[in-house]
């Protein structure tokens, strides 16, 4: 009996000292403390979700796969086999193919010091606000082995892929005061180079981006919507015929 208590109490220290190693390390990489912009997200808008596919077949899945993500479903927002092939299928061969990455992993891990993670339910683990918020957010930090940090993942390991679009943005630190008269440091975002893109076409392309990102992590959810919402009425017309028939049934019953 003794000797099985101390066996618990020393998983239990074991961990509390492993959560002790991990959550800082995971509070400090998730940028927890950023406000998140809200991200403009309409799954109907095909032409929206069609953009977002060709910024993320053109800039992410260099790096990045989505092996839960077939090129066919992509026919579900408008587009045909042959424009699938001639505009977004680089990395494969066949409409049916999984949108696999063609860079290896000892590659991968070397030049950026992890395997980049695949981003097929990347908006469901992390939102798509946060998403729009990050992908927005970096600015140039040289002190940083890629020469980029972001506000929403400090010291992220992912260069800048879309700064050709953007342009370089730096964090500046600006003195404000409130209502009470106290002083603090607020750092603000300021474009110091600019892209290809205003500001405010970066702002759609990204939300674009992320919208077909959403619609990856779950190509059927309007479907499971508009059936939930069937089910719900066809319950709601069986609630009300099964209720008539009960008072038919029990109307002799005292």
């Amino acid at each position: 009996m003794i000797k099985s208590q101390t066996i618990i109490n020393a998983a239990k220290s074991g961990l509390m000292v492993v959560l002790a190693v991990i959550m800082p390390m995971t509070a400090g990489a998730s940028g927890e403390d950023v406000p998140l912009d809200k991200a403009p997200i309409n799954l109907n808008n095909h032409e929206s979700l069609q953009r977002g596919a060709r910024l993320f077949v053109n800039y992410c899945l260099n790096c990045h796969s989505a092996n839960y993500m077939r090129y066919n479903r992509l026919a579900d927002i408008g587009l045909t086999d042959e424009q699938i092939k001639s505009n977004l299928l680089f990395a494969s061969e066949k409409v049916g193919d999984t949108m696999k990455v063609s860079m290896p992993k000892l590659d991968a891990k070397q030049w950026f010091g992890v395997v980049p993670p695949d981003l097929s339910v990347e908006a469901r683990a992390r939102t798509a606000d946060w998403l729009y918020t990050y992908l927005r957010g970096f600015y140039r930090d040289d002190s940083r082995p890629t020469g980029w940090n972001n506000v929403a993942f400090p010291n992220v390991g992912m260069p800048h892929i879309l700064w050709d679009l953007q342009g370089q943005q730096v964090l500046k630190a600006e003195e404000h005061v409130d209502a009470h008269g106290v002083k603090a440091e607020v750092h603000k975002l300021v474009l110091d180079q600019p892209g290809s893109m205003s500001p405010a076409e970066y702002d759609v392309a990204i939300a674009d981006l992320v919208n077909y990102m959403v619609y990856m992590a779950e190509p059927a959810q309007i479907k499971r919507q508009q059936l939930g919402l069937f089910v719900l009425l066809f319950l709601g017309l069986l609630f009300v015929v099964s209720y008539y028939l009960k008072k038919e049934f029990w109307k002799d019953v005292h």
